[in-house]
């Protein structure tokens, strides 16, 4: 049987209730998503059925990386936060201006990590081989960029508003506007990944992986914040996001993802 979004709104619900229930019985808040969330169909595929892989390090401290992502075969430059100088040409859409801090739980800054971010562009497609959405390309935009935090833990990324766009799980399924961030620790073993989404859009209640992070607060730390401060005269709008890594006002990581 085919889904439709009526089928994902009452099973949303239905996961909402019983995490209510729960909360109202005694257990505890859940910042994280459960994996057997119903409505979210490929959860469960995305995440890891085997045990890790164990890497002798002792015989060569340099084989982990040898089987980790690395983004980027030079060093940082100056117009690797900024996603609309990359090309020639002026990228199409809204642009913006995103920062925020990375911290820990106590709100100590976290300095020199690698900040790293991936979008669609303002049509809501992804400069990759394997997109399926048939909304135009930008010849100027590629939607990644990276960067390091500074002494206060700060990041900032200059790119363009990224629109939603269609996921197939069911009809007329429909992603919110997002930017996924990647972060780097010390080592590639250490790279934890989320997403920031943009305030009030109206596809929050139809996404099931957004509404996954049950909780409402936990589901809100999500969402950036317009700051007018940030904001560039006659340039770009700003939002606030900060991330934080762990403890009991932790962002929401993509575990096993």
């Amino acid at each position: 049987m085919t889904l439709t979004q009526h089928d994902i709104d009452q099973e949303i619900a239905a996961e909402r209730a019983a995490y209510e229930k729960r909360i109202a019985d005694g257990a505890p808040v859940e910042h994280q998503p459960r994996r057997d969330y119903a409505p979210y169909r490929s959860s469960v595929l995305r995440h890891p059925k085997q045990p890790p892989i164990s890497i002798d390090v002792t015989k060569d401290p340099e084989l982990v990386e040898l089987h980790s992502p690395a983004f980027g075969e030079r060093d940082i430059t100056e117009i690797d936060n900024d996603l609309t100088r990359q090309h020639t040409g002026e990228p199409i859409g809204e642009r913006i201006t995103v920062e925020g801090r990375l911290l820990d739980r106590d709100g100590r800054p976290i300095r020199g990590q690698l900040v790293e971010i991936w979008q669609a562009n303002s049509a809501g497609r992804y400069a990759h081989q394997r997109e399926q959405h048939d909304a135009p390309l930008d010849p100027n935009f590629t939607g990644v960029g990276r960067t390091l935090t500074d002494d206060s833990g700060f990041y900032r990324f200059t790119t363009v508003q990224p629109g939603p766009y269609p996921w197939r799980q069911h009809v007329n399924a429909w992603r919110p506007a997002h930017i996924h961030f990647s972060l780097f620790g010390s080592a590639f073993t250490q790279r934890l990944v989320t997403q920031m989404y943009f305030p009030s859009d109206p596809l929050f209640p139809y996404d099931p992986i957004i509404q996954s992070v049950t909780d409402d607060a936990a589901r809100q730390r999500l969402v950036a914040t317009y700051d007018h401060n940030l904001s560039v005269p006659e340039f770009s709008m700003g939002y606030h996001w900060d991330i934080v890594l762990d403890g009991p006002h932790a962002t929401w990581i993509e575990e096993g993802r």
